[in-house]
C-alpha cells in the first residue's frame, strides 16, 4: 500500500510540471461494477490542444488521463485502489452551448491486489478499456456516463476481469 501511494505521490507530482503548459481537469466518478459493488474515481486529464477531422458536425480530439481508483470489497477481498494512465480519444460534436461527445480509450492499470470483490484479476497489472458519452459545457465542464473494463489481455491465469460504470463529471483548473 504504501508503495502504491509513493507511486500516486510520484506521478502527480510529474503531471504537475506537465499541467502547467497544457489545459488540465481534474474528474470525479462515483459508479458500481459488474458485481454491485461502489467504485469511487479521481482523475486528472491534459487535453492534447490538437483536433482532426473538423468539419461542421464536430471534431476529434482527445486527452491524457491519469486516475486513482478505490474499489469498495466483496465477499473474497477488502477494498482495493487502482493507479491508471490512458490516452482518450474524443469526438465532439457542434453545438453552441452544449455539445455532446463521445470517448473512448486503452491504457493500463496497476491495482493494489490481484482480487477485488470477487473477481480474480490474475495480477496487479491489467489493461483499462473505457467508452464513454456525455455534455460539454461552454466553461469547459463535462458531465457523462462511462463504461470502463480491466482485465490482463491474457497475460496471466486466471482472467475474470471486472467492469466499472461510472456518472461523472470534469472541471477544468
Amino acid at each position: 500500500m504504501k508503495k502504491l501511494l509513493s507511486l500516486a505521490a510520484l506521478a502527480a507530482l510529474s503531471l504537475g510540471q506537465v499541467v502547467t503548459a497544457q489545459a488540465a481537469s481534474v474528474t470525479g466518478a462515483v459508479g458500481f461494477t459488474g458485481q454491485n459493488t461502489m467504485t469511487y474515481r479521481l482523475g486528472l486529464g491534459m487535453d492534447w490542444d490538437k483536433s482532426w477531422w473538423e468539419s461542421s458536425t464536430g471534431r476529434l480530439t482527445g486527452y491524457w488521463d491519469a486516475g486513482y481508483t478505490y474499489w469498495e470489497g466483496g465477499d473474497q477481498a477488502s477494498g482495493r485502489h487502482s493507479l491508471s494512465f490512458s490516452p482518450v480519444f474524443v469526438y465532439e460534436f457542434s453545438g453552441q452551448t452544449v455539445q455532446p461527445f463521445v470517448e473512448a480509450g486503452i491504457g493500463v492499470a496497476l491495482f493494489s491486489g490481484s482480487r477485488v470483490g470477487d473477481q480474480d484479476l490474475g495480477g496487479a497489472f491489467n489493461f483499462e478499456d473505457r467508452l464513454g458519452v456525455g455534455l460539454k459545457f461552454n466553461g469547459g465542464q463535462k458531465i457523462g456516463l462511462r463504461a470502463m473494463h480491466y482485465s490482463n489481455a491474457g497475460i496471466s491465469q486466471p482472467n475474470d476481469g471486472i467492469e466499472s460504470y461510472s456518472l461523472y463529471f470534469t472541471q477544468p483548473l
